[in-house]
C-alpha cells in the first residue's frame, strides 16, 4: 500500500512526531508513504504564512528514512495551499528543496480560509461550489509546479447542511475546466480517503468526479489517506483501490524526486 498524503508535527495542524506516524504506517504494513505536510502562504485576514523550515523537516525525513529504510520507503513531499498571486513565491519553495511529490491545494480563497473564516456560510451552496471551482482552476491555470491537485471537492466539507449540496450536474462545467487543464498540464488528481470521516459517503473527490476525469483521458492519479495521526494512515485504501478498479483505472501513481511511477492495481 502507497499512502501519498500523511501529515506530522511540521504541519500546523499534526501533533505527531513524524517517526511516530511512521511507526504507525509500519504497524499498518505500508510498503512507501510520502509526507505532505502543509505550507500555506498569505493566509487569513492576517496574511500569513503557515509554513515550515525545509532544512528542518528534510533533515527529520532523513533521519527517519534510514533508520526504517528495511522496513518501509520514506519519501519528502508537501502540500502547498495555492492561491493565483503565488506562483513566484511556490516556484521558488519548490525549485530549491528536493521534494519527491508535490500536491496542490486551495484552502483558502482570496485569504478567506474555506474552513476557519466559514467561507460556504452567507453564499447559496451553487455560489460557493462555482466560486471554489473557478478559483482553483485559476490557482492553476498559470502554474504547473506540482504533481497532483489534492481533494478536488475540499469545499463539501465544509457545508452546514450536506444535504444541500447541489446535483453535481449543476456545477460540473467549472469541474470540467479544471480536470481539462489539469490533464492538459500533465498533472494528476488523488483520492484522498479522509473524506469519509467527514460524514460525506464519499471520498474526495466523489465517484462524478472520477467518472469525469476518466472520461475525459485523466489517468494519473495518487491514493492518500490526507492522516494526522497513526491510526490514520492508509485508512480506507482497499476500498479506494477496488473503486479504481470498478471504474476501470489501471493504475496508481507513486512519486519519487518528482518522477511518476505507475502501479499497477491487482
Amino acid at each position: 500500500m502507497y499512502d501519498f498524503h500523511i501529515h506530522s508535527d511540521f504541519s500546523i495542524d499534526g501533533k505527531y512526531l513524524m517517526e511516530e506516524m511512521v511507526l504507525g504506517a509500519i504497524d499498518k504494513n505500508m510498503k512507501s508513504i510520502c509526507f505532505t505536510d502543509h505550507i500555506d502562504f498569505d493566509v487569513t485576514e492576517n496574511r500569513i504564512d503557515i509554513d515550515f523550515r525545509p532544512k528542518d523537516y528534510f533533515k527529520k525525513v532523513k533521519q527517519v528514512k534510514y533508520k526504517y529504510m528495511d522496513k518501509i520507503e520514506i519519501l519528502a513531499g508537501v502540500e502547498i495551499g495555492m492561491q493565483p498571486h503565488l506562483n513566484k513565491r511556490y516556484h521558488d519553495l519548490i525549485d530549491n528543496n528536493p521534494f519527491d511529490f508535490v500536491i496542490i491545494s486551495v484552502h483558502s480563497i482570496e485569504g478567506v480560509d474555506v474552513h476557519a473564516d466559514k467561507f460556504t456560510y452567507d453564499k447559496t451552496p451553487l455560489e460557493a461550489l462555482t466560486i471554489y471551482y473557478d478559483y482553483l482552476y485559476q490557482s492553476i491555470k498559470n502554474y504547473d509546479n506540482y504533481d497532483v491537485v489534492g481533494h478536488i471537492d475540499y469545499i463539501d466539507r465544509y457545508f452546514e447542511d450536506f444535504s444541500k449540496i447541489p446535483n453535481f450536474k449543476e456545477y460540473s462545467p467549472y469541474v470540467k475546466n479544471v480536470l481539462e487543464l489539469i490533464i492538459y498540464q500533465g498533472k494528476g488528481i488523488e483520492i484522498n480517503t479522509a473524506g469519509m470521516k467527514y460524514g460525506l459517503g464519499y471520498y474526495h473527490p466523489k465517484v462524478e468526479i472520477l467518472k469525469l476525469y476518466r472520461d475525459l483521458g485523466g489517468e494519473i492519479i495518487t491514493i492518500g489517506s490526507d492522516a494526522h495521526s497513526p491510526e490514520a494512515i492508509g485508512c480506507g485504501y482497499r476500498e479506494a483501490e477496488k473503486l479504481l478498479r470498478e471504474l476501470e483505472f489501471k493504475y496508481i501513481y507513486i512519486f519519487k524526486e518528482r518522477k511518476k511511477f505507475p502501479i499497477h492495481i491487482g
